[in-house]
């Protein structure tokens, strides 16, 4: 019997270890993304470019997230799910490799986006795999497990990166990042079962039509706006933390420890909510985030609320990821819940990209750094308000058949 038809156990209400297998990968990809941001003085200096051309390899990794999640979803539609998953973490090592190995700029540049073409597709098809491991009321915990990873790899894996970067040079932290790669292959190959059967009988024009779904579309653009807001605050937080509230630079570092602890938090007792009830806690979960992005405006004029609303905009911030996912995997339902899935990881890149931009021209042609918060806030409250006419969109196609009401769509 082929690997292909081994079938997947029944959905469990215990937490299997192949959702851990998951949360590895999903660790070193979160390493690889973020870790680049604690090198660039030393890539700028042996690779002889600017601090700014350095910083556009952020860039560069995010782009090609948005590309490549959707291009590798349909090139592997037909793969086993597993034997997907495996192939990204060995694409995801190999892009390492070359970035390690790298002898100049264009070569770094291309094999940041190499690397990068596995991430949104991993977490797309993962949070798949993730949700059909559980029985149906733990589905939105999994994938805040899975993702607990990527809140992991920006607590601990980037600043160990940044360390080994500092201490050994920023090549060792790729060679690091590689051998998370091939721990995560290995682990993922040994640990998460098969699917049932192949995919092949599922074309990739029948999976790309959950894409005309109305609220599947909705779902995408309430994490690409409701997401935005995180990153206009996020990208320049050193700035207004040494600026606007007047920390010294040696400060950051410990007061984004707390921004960690806040994603790992909020990430997870958003999965729990989202468990019970999806709606509300989406609705709610943007909301909250909203209201901490506008109240810091205010915060960040005192330095103990400054620290304790970063690590709110971290728990806000990341108890927000399960919802958002999971509503999209539930309205793509069937054919294409993959690519759906991956489109959604890509519309949380464009949100890390749109939100930064913004943020910059607040800054540099706007009311400035101060009012980087407030104007987040309202970006934030623009994807609630999509959330909410879909949710009202979802029950007025529901109630002339089935009565229902509000509360019923969560």
């Amino acid at each position: 019997m082929s690997s292909a038809s081994i079938p997947l156990p029944a959905p469990t209400r215990r937490i299997p270890l192949a959702l851990y297998a998951l949360t590895v990968g999903a660790f070193g990809i979160g390493t690889t993304e973020f870790v680049i941001m604690g090198l660039l003085l030393q890539v700028a200096d042996e690779l002889q470019v600017t601090i700014a051309a350095a910083g556009l390899l952020i860039s560069g990794y995010a782009l090609g997230v948005f590309v490549g999640a959707p291009l590798l979803t349909a090139a592997t539609s037909r793969m086993p799910r597993k034997r997907a998953l495996v192939a990204l973490m060995v694409i995801f090592t190999l892009g390492n490799l070359a970035c390690a190995l790298a002898p100049n700029y264009a070569w770094l540049m291309a094999a940041r986006v190499l690397t990068s073409l596995a991430h949104g597709t991993f977490f797309g098809i993962g949070a798949v795999v993730a949700t059909g491991l559980v029985a149906e009321e733990r589905k939105a915990s999994a994938i805040s497990i899975m993702f607990t990873g990527l809140t992991v790899a920006t607590l601990l894996g980037v600043p160990a990166g940044a360390w080994l970067g500092l201490h050994f040079g920023w090549r060792a932290t790729f060679w690091a990042v590689v051998a998370i790669g091939i721990v995560a292959t290995v682990v993922i190959a040994a640990l998460v079962p098969a699917d049932h059967g192949d995919r092949k009988q599922i074309s990739i024009r029948e999976e790309a039509k959950v894409l005309g779904r109305p609220q599947v579309l909705l779902g995408l653009a309430a994490t690409v706006i409701g997401y935005a807001g995180v990153f206009a605050v996020f990208t320049y937080i050193q700035p207004i933390l040494t600026q606007v509230t007047g920390f010294a630079d040696s400060a950051v570092s410990p007061i984004l420890l707390v921004f960690g602890v806040g994603m790992i938090a909020g990430n997870l007792v958003g999965g729990r909510l989202a468990d019970r009830r999806l709606v509300p806690t989406l609705i709610g979960s943007l909301a909250v985030l909203a209201l901490v992005l506008g109240v810091m405006t205010f915060a960040l004029h005192s330095k103990p609320a400054a620290v304790l609303f970063t690590g709110l905009l971290g728990a806000a911030a990341f108890a927000t990821v399960a919802p958002l996912q999971l509503r999209v995997l539930q309205k793509a339902e069937g054919a294409g819940q993959s690519l759906a899935s991956s489109f959604n990881i890509a519309a949380f890149n464009l949100g890390n990209a749109l939100g930064a931009w913004l943020g910059g021209v607040v800054i540099a042609r706007g009311p400035g750094l101060g009012a980087v918060t407030w104007v987040a806030a309202l970006v934030t409250l623009g994807g609630l308000a999509i959330v909410w006419w879909s949710v009202r969109s979802d029950v007025a196609q529901r109630t002339p058949a089935t009565g229902d009401c509000v509360a019923d769509a969560a």
